[in-house]
């Protein structure tokens, strides 16, 4: 049984009845194994009675503690002591690729395929040319960049800033507008190191329904009454279903959230590799839409290169919030990816390996349905897969050699699925892994899925 920690004890041991001191003592006492991993903490109320403090102060510091991952529960099942390392970590994130050394076929990590990059010598030998190289200027883009991107941006953006990669520019976004107990509207399912992102700051989710043409309308104006201080979803090529935002839909969005003044962030996760238009809510919100864009998956990810745009005084600000680490993004990456994006050579070749992922993917997809089950041909480099149980279907796959990821990675509400990878699955293990998937799935042979 789980031992109650004796609430005494614990307040003789919080000299400083603040939220930092609570927190500050407490972390140090699990860190040193004097509050053993397993114990459960005194109730909110009995500790800040004999700290003589509000309910609220202790609640703040547990909560610290949660966003740590070093405490877990609430209500009435109570709080016990998960961790000692108290260090905030992407946990969702680090549990994806751990799957041990038997695994043959790893379909988990929906990553490009190496030998279907751009060769990047002639783009570095291009990097290397660029003005004010080794300055120390902290400039936002490199002009040669900005006229690249400017190119097919899906709106006439007000500003524009270079990041290390998609996920960088999501992350200093959240930094710098996001407070802890700010409600955030998220589609679901969503990427899942956004989700350890929002959890890290604090921030209350509010899970968004989709379907198969993107957010819906409905839902969002239900939870917009909640006064979110954003929207944040995938215009196109969604990483975890595949679907992508239609024009109409864009359009019912944009209704919506007419009467709202939540900022609008795009995340355009899988950029060039995608095989559908763009239809941005910048065309209809220039002023509060953040868009970004990664350029890793198409033209490879150690270029870790993301561009976002947005309104020029919220643009200066994200961009004055890394001051606190990088200031700017390479120039000579930056040169080398504007070169990629206006040769013919590159381009080509990148419209290339979207045929071979649309193939790989195409190809898992015929040997479901020749099984029986039948899922929509969307887009991207991996398939949705619902399931009955996910716990069933990780236990059955991983018995056979074969890595996904579970649906609960990626979601913040309620549904059975499984992410299977299809951007790197050899074609001699096609028809292994349609007959172990159909099994993982519990679904009856016959079975047609095309919702999400």
């Amino acid at each position: 049984m789980t031992a109650l920690l004796d609430v005494n004890w614990l307040s003789a041991r919080i000299e400083d009845a603040s939220v930092k001191g609570i927190t500050a003592a407490t972390a140090l006492l699990i860190r040193e194994g004097e509050i053993p991993i397993g114990t459960q903490l005194p109730a909110v109320r009995d500790l800040a009675e004999k700290l003589g403090v509000s309910p609220a102060t202790v609640s703040a510091a547990w909560g610290e503690l949660k966003r740590h991952k070093v405490i877990a529960g609430k209500g009435r099942s109570g709080v016990w002591v998960c961790g000692d390392h108290v260090s905030p970590r992407p946990v969702r994130f680090e549990k994806i690729g751990h799957y041990g050394s038997h695994i043959k076929a790893d379909l988990a990590m929906a990553s490009p395929d190496p030998a279907l990059l751009p060769d990047l010598g002639h783009a570095l030998q291009q990097g290397i040319l660029t003005p004010n190289l080794n300055s120390y200027q902290r400039e936002a883009i490199t002009p040669a960049l900005l006229d690249a991107v400017s190119a097919d941006w899906p709106f006439a953006a007000q500003a524009f800033l270079a990041t290390d990669g998609g996920f960088d520019a999501m992350s200093c976004i959240m930094q710098t507008l996001f407070s802890p107990g700010d409600k955030v509207v998220i589609e679901d399912p969503t990427a899942t190191r956004l989700l350890d992102m929002l959890d890290n700051l604090g921030a209350e989710i509010l899970p968004l329904a989709c379907d198969e043409n993107g957010p819906q309308p409905g839902p969002l104006g239900i939870l917009l009454r909640q006064r979110p201080v954003a929207v944040i979803f995938q215009p196109r090529t969604h990483s975890a279903t595949g679907h992508t935002v239609s024009e109409v839909r864009s359009h019912e969005l944009a209704a919506v959230l007419s009467g709202s003044t939540a900022w609008i962030i795009e995340d355009d996760g899988i950029g060039a590799l995608s095989a559908h238009p763009l239809w941005s809510l910048g065309r209809f919100f220039p002023n509060r839409t953040l868009h970004v864009r990664s350029f890793s998956k198409a033209y490879g990810p150690d270029l870790r290169l993301g561009v976002l745009s947005g309104p020029e005084a919220l643009v200066r600000r994200i961009q004055s919030w890394r001051n606190f680490g990088a200031s700017w993004t390479s120039r000579i990456l930056q040169q080398a990816v504007a070169w990629m994006l206006t040769d013919a050579g590159v381009q080509q070749r990148i419209g290339q390996a979207r045929e071979v992922y649309r193939q790989r993917r195409q190809r898992l997809l015929t040997a479901l349905a020749q099984r029986g089950m039948a899922l929509p041909d969307r887009d991207g480099l991996s398939i949705y897969l619902p399931v009955k149980s996910e716990q069933f279907a990780m236990i059955t796959l991983a018995a056979r050699g074969i890595a996904v990821v579970p649906g609960e990675r990626c979601r913040s509400g309620s549904g059975q699925f499984v992410r299977v990878s299809t951007s790197m699955l050899p074609e001699h293990l096609v028809d292994e892994v349609a007959d172990a998937l159909l099994l993982a799935s519990g679904l009856e042979p016959g079975t047609v899925r095309s919702d999400l």
